[in-house]
């Protein structure tokens, strides 16, 4: 049993020398490198952001009026569009545009912002509002109420009017005469004495601030004269002008004429002939000429300066 055991030590001791002896022989596999160069693959640039409009102030403007829009990715320069046409733009630190509108048909148009690179922005909504007239003066600032043809001519100056812009005389439409967009003229209505205002429009929606014109009724006296003479009075013509059907003269504090007056029967008379001449039918207790006064007053209360006479 114990040889046994010695021989099969043995046996087992000669196997794993020969095992050894025929693993050193064998060839080792080695690794090569692999020939193929390496490739880096680049990485495509995100793209650009779009220019953004965060805010466009004002919403609304007229032609030659500034915009402001602030927002972000304008770059170094961009222009601006509305609609079609192409709008030079001022950029500041690639967040904000500045541009003037140019002459534009009034009406809403499609806003955005191109930048140099040819990447455009969203659309918004701008308006263009018609152009607003200026009413600058009225010349002359005051018409005679009796004042007759070219006399009651007043030009409107200012800037912005147009062929077909509208004057209004206290809120009415008037007939007018475009003459240039500085000037339009017309002729002043019949109206009551006082201040009435004119305006100017461009359209319904679009006027001028308002300036007024003087409708003038107070009398005035330029000169009396002696007119033709009778047996027992003569004729004093009093020229001047806002003379009234119902207007009263002051003879050294007498009145004569109008609605009430102190007109003694068949002798002391006035007699309207138009607003510009009234005449006073004199009757003198003496032909030695005399120092005395006239005022004329209208039915309103107006009344002219006092002029001094000489006369019988």
């Amino acid at each position: 049993m114990v040889r046994n055991i010695k021989i099969l030590l043995l046996s087992l001791s000669c196997f794993a020398i020969v095992s050894t002896a025929v693993a050193a022989e064998r060839p080792q596999r080695i690794k090569q490198k692999s020939s193929v160069p390496s490739v880096t693959v680049p990485v495509p640039p995100l793209n650009p952001a779009a220019p953004t409009i965060l805010s466009i102030i004002p919403a609304q403007s007229e032609p030659g009026g500034k915009v402001t829009i602030f927002g972000s990715g304008f770059g170094e320069q961009s222009t601006v569009y509305l609609g079609s046409t192409e709008i030079p733009a001022k950029v500041t630190g690639g967040k904000q545009l500045e541009f003037h509108l140019p002459q534009l048909e009034a009406g809403l148009y499609a806003l955005y912002v191109k930048r140099n690179d040819g990447i455009t922005g969203r659309v918004y909504n701008f308006t263009v509002q018609a152009l607003r007239p200026v009413l600058m003066s009225i010349v002359p600032e005051s018409v005679s109420a009796c004042a007759q043809g070219g006399e009651r001519e007043v030009a409107a100056n200012g800037k912005n009017f147009s062929e077909t812009s509208s004057l209004l005389f206290d809120g009415a439409v008037i007939n007018s005469r475009f003459i240039s967009p500085e000037q339009i003229v017309f002729t002043a209505p019949s109206a009551s004495s006082g201040i009435h205002q004119i305006t100017v429009k461009n359209d319904p929606e679009n006027g001028s601030l308002p300036r007024t014109l003087i409708i003038e009724s107070k009398p005035e006296i330029s000169q009396v004269t002696i007119g033709n003479e009778f047996v027992n009075y003569y004729e004093l013509n009093i020229h001047g002008r806002n003379f009234q059907q119902n207007s009263a003269i002051y003879v050294d504090g007498q009145r004569i004429g109008g609605k009430g007056g102190q007109e003694m029967i068949e002798r002391e008379k006035l007699i309207f002939i138009d607003c510009t001449r009234l005449v006073y039918q004199r009757h003198p207790y003496s032909s030695t000429n005399k120092d005395f006064r006239i005022q004329v007053i209208n039915q309103g209360g107006e009344g002219s300066q006092v002029v001094n006479v000489t006369a019988p």
